[in-house]
This record gives structure tokens, C-alpha cells and sequence, in this order.
């Protein structure tokens, strides 16, 4: 994709990149209602319209410097405002409300794997842009699922780890919440969160390849 100017690389990874953030961040707003909590139904956050999620930094600069800089895209959608002490079985609904959007990226990977592989068995005008399009959804969506379920909170998988914990251990665990940011910056500016997703990710390209 390197012979691509800017103009063409943004339309090949604009609706991908759009689809991740906003099926995850809508699978949120559904689960939660599912169990008992409208606070995101509520403020329009139960939507596929992207611009509901989009978070100025997150989901636009910081992509679009990636881009023109080349190395990995990084970025966040705004989040979904969840009332964990609204939700029927509060600690079940925690799981599955943080487990949601993970999920979405999961089921948007498996369906960028199936079009990529329509591409390839497809001769027309539109195979190679749709493949290349399908790559870079397959890879959005494995990396924001991987990223998202490392347990720190408040990423998803952090809620999803809480839950699972005892109640006095959960509620020294959610302590940290105030940290979990900044862990996370830490890893990815010591160069360390590389490596510790790497091995995750090739599990999910290899998961894809059997399956498909």
C-alpha cells in the first residue's frame, strides 16, 4: 500500500476503521440496555452513525497521523456511558457489556476475512481496492479486539477480569481504574505492548485461517 497516495490510503481505511469503532461502541450501548441500563440508549449511543462515537482526537487525528507517518494506526472512539449499578446481575451484565464490543470486532473480522476472499476469487474493477479494504478491516478489528481485552481497566477486558473476581478482591482491583491509562501509555511508549499483543494477534489470524 505504500505506492498509495494519502487521499487513496484514507478511502481504503475510512469505512473499516469507521465500522470497528462504531459496531463495538454500539454493541456497548445494546448490551447494556439488554440488562437493564438506558443510559446510553438514552444519549443516542445506541446507533450505527458514526459520528455519534467519533471522538476528535482518538478517532481522527491520531489515525490520520499514522497514516502520513506510517507506522501502527492507534486510536479510540469516544465511550459508551455505562450505569454498572443499573444493570440487572450487576456482575454478570458487567461481562457481558464489556465483552460486547470485543465480540463486534470479532464477528466484523470474520466477515472482512469472508469479502477479502470474495476479492480474491472475484476478477473485476473493485477486487483490489475491496482486498485491500478487507485487510485492513481484518486487522483493525483483531488489534482493537486484542488491545481491548488486555486487563486493565477500564478497557473491556479489565471489566471482564473484575467481574470475575471476588467481591472484596474486585473492589480492591477496580482501585485502580485511575492508573489504567496511564499503564497503558507506559507499554506503548516502552515499546512493550507490541510484544505482549503480538502472540495474540497471530493466534487470531491463524484462528481466521481455519475457520475460513
Amino acid at each position: 500500500m505504500d505506492s498509495y497516495n494519502l487521499i487513496q490510503k484514507i478511502a481504503i481505511y475510512a469505512l473499516p476503521v469507521l465500522l470497528a469503532i462504531t459496531l463495538h461502541e454500539a454493541a456497548h450501548a445494546y448490551m447494556a440496555r439488554r440488562f437493564g441500563d438506558n443510559t446510553a440508549y438514552m444519549m443516542g449511543r445506541m446507533t450505527l452513525n458514526p459520528l455519534k462515537h467519533i471522538d476528535p482526537v482518538g478517532t481522527v487525528l491520531l489515525p490520520l497521523l499514522g497514516l502520513v507517518i506510517g507506522g501502527v494506526l492507534f486510536g479510540w472512539a469516544k465511550p459508551v456511558p455505562v450505569n454498572f449499578g443499573a444493570l440487572k446481575n450487576r456482575r454478570v451484565g458487567t461481562r457481558w457489556v464489556a465483552a460486547a464490543g470485543p465480540l463486534a470486532n470479532l464477528g466484523m473480522a470474520l466477515m472482512w476475512a469472508l469479502l477479502f476472499k470474495l476479492a480474491l476469487n472475484v476478477d473485476s474493477y473493485f477486487s483490489e481496492p475491496l482486498a485491500l479494504m478487507s485487510q485492513v478491516g481484518i486487522q483493525i478489528n483483531i488489534v482493537l479486539m486484542v488491545l481491548n481485552l488486555l486487563p486493565i481497566l477500564p478497557l473491556d477486558g479489565g471489566r471482564i477480569f473484575e467481574s470475575l473476581l471476588p467481591p472484596g478482591m474486585a473492589w480492591k482491583y477496580a482501585r485502580l481504574e485511575p492508573y489504567g491509562l496511564w499503564i497503558l501509555l507506559a507499554l506503548v511508549f516502552s515499546g512493550l505492548l507490541s510484544p505482549i499483543l503480538r502472540p495474540f494477534i497471530n493466534l487470531m489470524y491463524s484462528l481466521l485461517g481455519v475457520l475460513l
